[in-house]
């Protein structure tokens, strides 16, 4: 498959996950490092993709055990929680 369409295609599946939480964190993780990530990142992402929302949000966050199937250096990027943009607060 074409680079630019598994990426777009990942983009989509990032983005709509069931709830907005979920959206944010992911699809905030994909935004900011996905462009720059190589065959075999997207391949682990796309597989991650396939776990429920609960679990990857939970393993990120450290609330769960992180299988070692998933634990390594795109775990603890996505653990960083440095992707997701916070706006300040009005005064």
């Amino acid at each position: 498959m074409d680079r630019d369409i598994r990426l777009k295609r990942l983009r989509f599946r990032s983005w709509h996950r069931g709830t907005k939480e979920a959206d944010l964190m992911i699809g905030g993780f994909f935004d900011r490092h996905g462009a720059s990530w190589d065959a075999a990142q997207l391949d682990w992402f796309e597989a991650l993709l396939e776990e429920q929302d609960v679990d990857i949000m939970a393993w990120a966050m450290g609330t769960l055990p992180c299988p070692e199937r998933w634990e390594g250096a795109m775990m603890a990027q996505m653990r960083a929680l440095d992707f997701v943009p916070i706006a300040a607060k009005p005064a």
